[in-house]
């Protein structure tokens, strides 16, 4: 039998996820520019960009943007559906874990080896599974039917639950998620339009960066 492989730490990810509040969805058909893209979220004061494993050649891109940008950004890796996936982009450098469904094996796979994991729900039995598996926060997907209403309901069951939702938010969402209780924004096209990646337009995108990031800053702190 081999012997299992190390635990990996993965410090500060969550903590600055509760802080920040904003991760930044990447789901792009191409993978150029995923380096120069990660440089303009940095400045927009992003700290967690998801490369979405739809994305051609998305194990690559992790390893590339993680090892250039170091400690600051934390990225990580979407869409991920099975173990061997969970598995391979941990090895290539991604320091947490994001899936639309709740998959005790892939919660198991990313908790082994130290690395945070955000499971995909949509129901109060769902919700429950992933609290049961001690979760570090969870994906309400998709956001168009987890509206912030929704999340102020569940939240009435499950107070203690770290709830995102992904899909929906824009800079007039964001603050009704937060309010509702959520404690972070997965944030797709809003802030890494297709054409403005394609374009190579990143102060437009460093732009909106800042954008959210500022007003999930000033949400919040108006909530506490």
């Amino acid at each position: 039998m081999s012997a299992p492989e190390p635990a990996v730490e993965r410090k500060g990810c969550v903590p600055d996820l509760l802080e920040t509040a904003v991760v930044v969805v990447v789901r792009t058909a191409n993978a150029a520019g995923m380096n120069a893209l990660a440089e303009a979220l940095i400045r927009g004061g992003v700290r967690h960009m998801e490369i979405t494993t739809t994305v051609p050649a998305a194990l690559d891109c992790i390893a590339s943007v993680q090892a250039e940008a170091g400690d600051r950004i934390h990225v990580g890796a979407g869409t991920v559906l099975d173990v061997r996936t969970a598995k391979d982009a941990i090895r290539a450098g991604a320091r947490f874990i994001v899936s639309p469904v709740i998959d005790p094996a892939i919660v198991d796979a990313a908790k082994t080896q130290g690395v945070p994991v955000i499971p995909g729900c949509m129901t109060p039995t769902e919700i429950l599974a992933a609290l049961r598996l001690e979760v570090d926060c969870i994906k309400l997907f998709p956001g168009r039917v987890a509206t912030p209403g929704f999340f102020a309901d569940m939240l009435g069951p499950f107070p203690n639950a770290r709830l995102m939702p992904t899909g929906n938010v824009d800079l007039a969402t964001m603050p009704q998620y937060l309010r509702a209780g959520a404690v972070a924004v997965g944030v797709g096209k809003a802030i890494v339009d297709p054409a403005a990646f394609a374009h190579g337009e990143w102060d437009l995108i460093a732009a909106r960066a800042t954008d959210f990031v500022e007003l999930a800053r000033r949400t919040k702190g108006r909530r506490q």
